[in-house]
């Protein structure tokens, strides 16, 4: 078997800045991330076994911690067990965005995407209809449910209810909750707080921190009615709460 199983995965939140913090970590020259974002073993291609998870790390060379992010793991139903099995001591990076903008730039990606069909308002409405069933599909490992993928946009906002899957089977010095709007406003700090909590060597920042795969549907977003707004937020209230209370995170 090729390859060693990673130290640290990237857990999501999708649309959260995770393909910026992959951009970083690949620049550190003691950590070795796949060069394919999103590897979706945890998620996707369980059934394809651990010695070919093992097999995607197996260019990282000597004395090279590795690591992986796939934001959907996050979302996964099946994803935290998974980890858990394979992964006990593995360290865990949360990039949480305030829950009303991830939701609304993940809409706008998926219409961008032609993958939404519908209007806005009419998209969210549809969201529980069509997320209906997808746990029992996922629950086969090799089981996928499109629109679970793409077409979830409140649930994948409720943080409070992923994040309590991996507290019941982490401890909490293995997780790390980050707000991607630092890693774009003062990214020095949460830098720094990524290479100590993967005990990586001190490194200096990577030029040119970006939002990388932004993408058109920001600006989108960005615009959206203040009514809309107002009524995802108060859709997600309870996470907000959750949030500020019990992981001092505020938006």
């Amino acid at each position: 078997m090729d390859g060693d199983l990673p130290s640290f995965l990237g857990l999501g939140v999708q649309r959260g800045g995770t393909t910026t913090l992959q951009k970083m970590l690949e620049q550190h020259p003691g950590a070795f991330l796949p060069p394919a974002k999103e590897v979706h073993y945890f998620s996707l291609h369980y059934a394809r076994g651990t010695a070919w998870y093992c097999q995607q790390f197996a260019l990282a060379g000597a004395g090279k911690r590795c690591g992986e992010i796939t934001p959907y793991y996050l979302f996964h139903p099946e994803a935290p067990r998974r980890i858990q099995q394979l992964l006990p001591a593995a360290r865990l990076i949360v990039l949480l965005r305030d829950p009303v903008e991830r939701c609304l730039s993940g809409l706008f990606h998926s219409r961008r995407l032609g993958l939404e069909p519908l209007p806005m308002e009419a998209a969210l409405a549809a969201e529980p209809g069509r997320l209906a069933g997808a746990e029992a599909a996922l629950a086969a490992p090799d089981g996928r449910h499109l629109s679970h993928q793409v077409h979830s946009y409140l649930s994948r906002s409720r943080y409070e209810l992923q994040l309590a899957h991996y507290k019941l089977l982490f401890p909490q010095e293995q997780l790390l909750l980050l707000r991607s709007e630092d890693l774009f406003t003062d990214p020095e700090p949460l830098w720094r707080r990524v290479l100590a909590f993967l005990e990586l060597a001190e490194c200096p920042l990577p030029g040119a921190v970006g939002r990388w795969n932004a993408g058109a549907g920001e600006a989108e977003a960005e615009a959206a009615d203040p009514a809309l707004r107002l009524w995802l937020r108060q859709q997600l209230a309870p996470t907000y709460r959750t949030m500020e209370r019990c992981y001092q995170l505020q938006w």
